[in-house]
């Protein structure tokens, strides 16, 4: 699969600004990887750190960048990066019209929950705007999309 080319809210060092996901991703190797809401307790416990506390784990194996998704707004997600000490070595992707999550067949009903409809669990390995592999969890588990898995797979 090849990425599209969205005009979307990306985070960077606490600054947003509207990119197209098709540039951003062009000539680099990368990992997305993609948490159902910031501030939620697994996506803000284990996710997002574990993929800052492998940061440099993955640059040692040749990933130019790591993206975080979340179908969430702009300021949400900034917000949820600068709170981690570190956070802002993660990009993220403010996808708040889960344009990009229903372009990859991720959404997630959480409506019973009063979440709304938010992004499945998932990591990607891109190439150049091809994704090589995903890892995309079943609902309600954190296995596959963990940075210590997706590490063991580069």
């Amino acid at each position: 699969m090849i990425i599209n080319d969205f005009k979307i809210p990306i985070i960077k060092k606490g600054v947003s600004s509207v990119s197209s996901l098709k540039d951003e991703f062009k000539n680099k190797k990368i990992i997305l990887f993609g948490v159902p809401g910031a501030f939620t307790p697994t996506c803000s416990e284990k996710h997002l750190p574990e993929y800052i506390r492998l940061y440099n784990s993955f640059i040692n194996k040749k990933i130019d960048d790591i993206y975080c998704l979340s179908v969430n707004d702009e300021h949400v997600m900034k917000s949820w990066l600068v709170s981690y000490t570190d956070g802002e070595k993660i990009n993220g992707i403010a996808d708040g019209n889960a344009e990009i999550t229903k372009y990859f067949d991720l959404i997630s009903d959480k409506t019973k929950n009063f979440m709304g409809f938010r992004c499945r669990r998932f990591a990607m390995i891109i190439e150049n705007n091809v994704i090589t592999n995903k890892f995309i969890e079943i609902e309600g588990q954190y296995k596959v999309s963990s940075a210590e898995y997706v590490l063991k797979r580069i």
